[in-house]
């Protein structure tokens, strides 16, 4: 006799249903043709929109808050958004202005002036403590983010949007640990893919980064200012097959890496 203890095909949860393509798009729509400044320009928050609707519902994690955060956490209805921001008030009032946002705030060590050492550093140790695929709770690496909640690092994550910290000027923080922590948690997250995406690309240290630990062989497409990279998970010793490829992006010492 078959045990009582048996699920049913009906009882065992099933995926959420995506937004139904009208609303999807009336979304996109809306937030292309707003007046607000400080908003993604059309083809990155597309872009954005297209791999959500791709992937969605979906694990999605989301470096920075902005004026796009309600519209990512709308577009991915039925999946988990969790937003990651430098500014403990900030990450606060945007959660109060948006009930059931689930946003943490995390100390940013970096400076963007920092960038050449910190580079430097992490391809010294590319077998050690800054290595492709790790446990980051426990990384010693000073590129990466290690001081966010526990459950956060057990999450496969399928899509990681890089748009902060802020690094437009040498003094913040630079989004070099972010990028790097992307790579680690899009690799180490089991077999499949995750969808790196970065925005601001036009900028030097965002194009660094992302060619050191991205890496130009995933690289999916590129708008002016986003590039969209596919990570595959599992084993890996390096981050890029040719760890060559950034040679010639290679900076100066100073606090010149913000410059665009």
């Amino acid at each position: 006799m078959a045990s009582s203890a048996v699920l049913s095909a009906s009882s065992v949860p099933s995926r959420p249903p995506p937004l139904p393509p009208p609303v999807f798009d009336s979304l996109v729509h809306y937030a292309v043709f707003s007046n607000s400044t400080g908003k993604m320009e059309e083809g990155d928050l597309r872009e954005v929109a297209g791999v959500l609707r791709l992937r969605g519902p979906c694990h999605l994690l989301v470096f920075g808050l902005g004026h796009e955060t309600p519209l990512w956490s709308a577009l991915n209805h039925g999946g988990r958004t969790v937003f990651v921001d430098e500014n403990e008030y900030y990450v606060a009032r945007v959660e109060g202005r948006n009930p059931g946002l689930e946003a943490y705030d995390v100390a940013y060590t970096t400076k963007v002036r920092e960038m050449p050492d910190l580079l430097a550093a992490a391809r010294r140790q590319r077998r050690g403590d800054c290595r492709p695929v790790q446990n980051l709770l426990f990384s010693d690496c000073r590129l990466a983010i290690n001081d966010l909640p526990n459950q956060l690092y057990d999450v496969a994550w399928d899509v990681i949007l890089v748009d902060g910290p802020k690094g437009f000027s040498a003094t913040e923080p630079g989004r070099m640990s972010a990028i790097f922590t992307a790579a680690v948690m899009a690799r180490s997250g089991g077999p499949g893919h995750v969808d790196v995406l970065v925005h601001d690309y036009d900028r030097k240290v965002e194009k660094l980064c992302s060619a050191e630990f991205l890496c130009l062989e995933n690289l999916v497409v590129a708008t002016r200012s986003l590039a969209h990279f596919r990570i595959s998970g599992g084993p890996a010793d390096e981050f890029c097959a040719n760890q060559t490829d950034t040679a010639s992006l290679s900076l100066p010492a100073g606090g010149e890496a913000a410059a665009s």
